[in-house]
């Protein structure tokens, strides 16, 4: 799939009279069309600034931003007025006109664009549909509730069919059942209008539920990227570790530990992922007839990552070191992810 955006060596400082603040550190980052890709990071990670570069909100102190084969630097006037109609971009506090209608609201980007009246209002009136705030074109936005302000925030970001939506702490301001229902229309404009969606959160969750790929910063720089299924099976970072373990505690109880750790005989613990490439076979009934290990289920979880069904299993596997091995090589060649857990 192509790449739609680039960042190659990024840095940004922010600099004042008696300091410099480095907001960005050599960041090296692509998107592919199609993505809904996911940058989560503490505040002050980095996160809105890096994403607000893709547009040209935001420049860099050096490297290059690479957006549809075009450098974004490199853009002035008109060129970068007609650029930045092709991406939309959406807010955790929905900056809606509180004198306009939802409808006015919607039509802003049109009227902007000096489109014809009746055009207005057919797109307008569709992406109202879209959306499913069709009952709600003439309330203002004060007579709705957080999330179908959000629903107007989406609208409007959409009206001018942007191939690239930027979605900054979109949800972070709504409740959960609330953010479930703005996710799910963000991975329908992301599947029925093929938009590529960057999601700037803190939240590991929506990571979790609607993201394909995922990038990590801390304190600007970027610690872990990659798909989303492999980050959560086998983070590297304690960064990365901490965001998981709020969606998928993982986390061995200590007593369970200190039996692991005083335990005298050979011994591999492990985490185990099981996907729709080897969730219909029996595993570890296998690995054990095959390689005479014994295995023992510490922990359990089942989530889902990508769309997928994804388990996780911290198991204690145990035996002679030889079949020990053999278990490893087991796991390997019937495409079973084994992770050693530290203790």
């Amino acid at each position: 799939m192509k790449n739609i955006i680039e960042f190659k060596n990024i840095s940004k400082t922010f600099k004042s009279k008696n300091s410099e603040v480095h907001a960005l550190k050599n960041i090296s980052l692509s998107v592919q069309k199609g993505d809904i890709f996911g940058v989560i990071g503490f505040s002050g990670a980095g996160k809105s600034t890096l994403v607000r570069m893709i547009n040209a909100l935001e420049k860099p102190t050096s490297g290059s931003v690479i957006v549809n084969d075009e450098n974004v630097l490199e853009l002035r006037g008109e060129n970068l007025r007609g650029f930045r109609k092709n991406i939309g971009m959406i807010f955790q506090h929905f900056n809606l006109l509180e004198s306009r209608t939802v409808f006015q609201n919607i039509a802003i980007p049109l009227e902007l664009e000096h489109w014809p009246k009746s055009k207005i209002t057919a797109r307008v009136n569709q992406l109202l549909k879209f959306v499913e705030l069709d009952e709600k074109a003439n309330f203002f936005p004060n007579e709705l509730s957080g999330g179908q302000k959000q629903r107007v925030g989406i609208a409007r970001a959409l009206t001018l069919n942007p191939e690239i939506l930027l979605c900054d702490e979109a949800t972070s301001a709504l409740d959960p059942r609330t953010t479930d229902s703005i996710l799910e229309l963000l991975q329908r404009i992301n599947k029925d209008l093929n938009v590529t969606i960057i999601m700037i959160t803190h939240q590991m969750n929506v990571i979790q539920k609607v993201c394909n790929k995922v990038a990590v910063l801390e304190k600007g720089e970027l610690v872990e990227s990659g798909n989303v299924i492999d980050v959560f099976g086998n983070p590297q970072k304690e960064t990365t570790k901490g965001f998981i373990r709020t969606v998928i505690n993982d986390q061995l109880p200590e007593s369970v530990k200190t039996y692991l750790r005083d335990y005298d005989k050979p011994q591999k613990v492990v985490r185990l992922r099981f996907d729709g490439k080897n969730a219909d076979n029996p595993i570890m009934s296998l690995a054990i007839k095959e390689t005479g290990v014994n295995i023992s289920i510490l922990y359990g979880t089942v989530t889902e990552l990508e769309g997928k069904v994804v388990g996780f299993q911290t198991v204690q596997i145990t035996g002679e070191e030889k079949q020990l091995t053999a278990a490893e090589t087991f796991f390997k060649e019937h495409n079973v992810p084994a992770v050693e857990v530290k203790l």
